[in-house]
């Protein structure tokens, strides 16, 4: 079993308190990953944003991509049109792999999050539409 502390983001944890949902990603009954979402219900705002993290040892492996599809589909089938994810600008593996499921980059956010050395670090706003699936 993967020791979860050597990987999963506080953050996680913080969005599952403020009103977020998660799945958790397994492959051969081994915890591999989570996937969180939070979804925007006002009919005239309507979307959901994600969040996903996999342990080192499964990442590069296409499970990223295929965990946000099967959650997407899922989110479609209940009337969301719009997706929303944002990773650190810095982290190119995880923009590479949110392009290949349709996500389009929207704008940088600007000292979106605290690094652990301290330091602010921007973020990248990438946005989905269902059409673009």
């Amino acid at each position: 079993m993967v020791n979860d502390s050597e990987w999963w983001g506080q953050t996680d944890a913080d969005d599952l308190r403020n009103g977020g949902s998660a799945f958790a990603i397994e492959v051969d009954g081994q915890i591999a990953g989570w996937l969180g979402f939070d979804e925007e219900n006002d009919p005239d705002y309507r979307f959901a944003s994600l969040d996903i993290t996999l342990a080192p040892a499964y990442q590069d492996k296409g499970l990223g991509p295929e965990a946000l599809r099967a959650v997407i589909d899922w989110l479609v089938a209940k009337g969301h049109h719009r997706f929303t994810i944002d990773p650190a600008a810095h982290n190119h593996r995880a923009i590479t792999a949110y392009e290949k499921v349709g996500f389009r980059r929207v704008g940088r956010l600007r000292n979106y999050e605290r690094g652990r050395d301290g330091s602010w670090h921007d973020g990248l706003l990438m946005d989905l539409l269902a059409e673009d699936l």
